[in-house]
């Protein structure tokens, strides 16, 4: 091969690697995201479950606004 050739070869070959390595780390990136995006969801749904389950709760004539403090 002539050597212009070779170089932009190797050139693409290195651009490719560092491209591959970001694709891993953004895949690593995205799936750790993914698994924190789940834990909150299943929090948030047992929070609001919880929070359904306290309204039940509630006397029916317990105030359903609250007041702002005076200090605010």
């Amino acid at each position: 091969m002539e050597p212009l050739i070779e170089d932009r070869l190797i050139e693409l070959e290195i651009k490719l690697s560092y491209q591959d390595d970001l694709l891993l780390t953004l895949n690593t990136i995205v799936a750790t995201q993914q698994r924190q995006i789940d834990r909150l969801e299943k929090a948030y749904q047992a929070m609001s479950e919880r929070v359904n389950s306290l309204a039940t709760k509630m006397p029916e004539d317990a105030p359903q606004t609250y007041e702002i403090p005076p200090h605010y």
